[in-house]
């Protein structure tokens, strides 16, 4: 019998992009009248001999959140190093998933004043509301259609206004609000009924109201009377955008501006005005780099020159490319990995928390379809 060679693995060699190309893959090119490069390459298999398999050490070293602004109410943050597809995923969970209090059932009494029972029951159930968190994020239960209205999923309001004449006003006055009580009726006539256990969580500064008090509900003249009882319940923005936690939650990606060319004088000055304020600053020339050969500012110490300051300021309007004497002197793009989110709340989840709420969701759904593919494959 003949004698088998054993054969060896030989090792592959994989090629490393120099940091120059990668800059330019990750960069979406922003020309006068296209945008070129505006898909991902970074998957296994585009670029021979290189690797791009996932790799969750590689995933945590790259990856990072930087918050710019942090307010109760807006928050502006930015996401670096993940793919599109999981920006939009929290993009989408903020707006759709993170469960919310609202306006669910109307029951009216009487309603004498000229808004239409159901266009009033609208405008009510779009009113955001805000109260104490441990008792909208714990407390607080799902209501079940068909379910007995309890303390834990059910919170009751209650409307009762009437319009009548103010004896006390002025006799010139054309204002409907000196002549009439409760010529306008406000989101701050709206009153919390606490029920049972809901008095624990739910008063003082915690009580249940309208985010916005000054929200107009509606109008009315002598006479005419709202008498209403509310019920909210909790929901999703994917069911109604009456539960959504966000008044907008949208994302962009980071502007990048390159000078290529130095740009002097009156000519910074006007490339400056091409741009939102604080993108481009004005610096003179120092004389190490008016005596640098090849820097282009030779002979012009002292002189004015455009520089980037904060390029996250730009909304990429293009507008210098408009211009002959800078369109070979500057490049413009977007970092395709670098997503600017701007999360405004309604008031029940605190802006950051809303962020990290969607994290904590996008985790369980790969939960979920993590047990479904084991289970079809069993």
């Amino acid at each position: 019998m003949g004698s088998s060679k054993k054969q060896t693995a030989v090792p592959v060699r994989t090629k490393v992009p120099s940091p120059e190309e990668v800059e330019k893959r990750n960069t979406v090119h922003i020309n006068a009248e296209t945008v070129t490069n505006v898909t991902s390459t970074d998957f296994p298999g585009f670029y021979p001999g290189e690797d791009h398999s996932w790799d969750i050490e590689k995933f945590r070293e790259s990856v990072r959140v930087e918050f710019h602004q942090n307010d109760p109410y807006e928050a502006q943050f930015s996401l670096i190093g993940v793919d599109a597809s999981i920006a939009n995923a929290f993009r989408r969970i903020m707006i759709a998933d993170i469960p919310t209090l609202a306006i669910e059932d109307i029951f009216m009494w009487n309603n004498t004043s000229v808004i239409q029972d159901e266009v009033l029951g609208h405008r009510l159930g779009l009113i955001p509301f805000t109260g104490g968190k441990e008792g909208l994020h714990n407390f607080l239960k799902w209501y079940k259609k068909g379910e007995t209205p309890c303390d834990y999923n059910t919170v009751e309001l209650e409307l009762k206004v009437k319009c009548e004449n103010n004896e006390n006003a002025p006799a010139d006055s054309k204002d409907p609000k000196e002549l009439y009580h409760n010529a306008h009726v406000y989101a701050k006539d709206i009153k919390f009924v606490p029920k049972g256990r809901q008095a624990k969580y739910f008063s003082g500064e915690n009580a249940i109201r309208p985010t916005n008090p000054d929200i107009l509900v509606a109008k009315m003249r002598p006479g005419q009377e709202i008498d209403l009882t509310m019920h909210m319940h909790k929901g999703v923005g994917s069911d109604h955008a009456k539960f959504s936690p966000v008044a907008t939650a949208s994302y962009r990606l980071m502007p990048t501006i390159t000078i290529l060319e130095p740009i002097l004088g009156r000519d910074a000055e006007k490339f400056q005005k091409c741009f939102p304020e604080g993108v481009i600053g004005l610096e003179k020339v120092t004389k190490e780099e008016a005596k640098k050969k090849g820097s282009g500012y030779e002979g012009h110490e002292g002189e004015l020159k455009a520089v980037v300051l904060d390029a996250m300021r730009d909304t990429v309007s293009r507008e210098c490319l408009r211009h002959d004497e800078f369109k070979d002197k500057v490049k413009l793009g977007r970092r395709r990995d670098h997503f600017i989110y701007l999360v405004e709340s309604t008031g029940q989840w605190e802006s950051d928390a809303i962020f990290l709420e969607s994290i904590a969701h996008l985790k369980e759904k790969a939960k979920r379809f993590e047990k479904q593919v084991v289970n079809m494959v069993q």
